[in-house]
């Protein structure tokens, strides 16, 4: 699965719109879009934000 993937299906298990989660971490939908549909990838502190609102670790060594 790519990471545009994971990312939306993430935001979805999340319960979460593109805007909703937009305004949480202080980005526009559109960027939320971009990440998603891999136009763009989310920098170092965004994806520290997502791991926190979707509850997953960043931890490489997890299963």
């Amino acid at each position: 699965m790519t990471i545009g993937k994971q990312l939306k299906k993430a935001r979805l298990d999340a319960n979460l719109t593109q805007e909703s989660l937009s305004k949480r971490i202080n980005v526009s939908r559109q960027t939320i879009s971009n990440w998603e549909n891999e136009r763009s990838y989310p920098d170092i502190s965004s994806i520290i934000l997502l791991s926190d609102i979707y509850g997953l670790s960043l931890d490489l060594n997890d299963s």
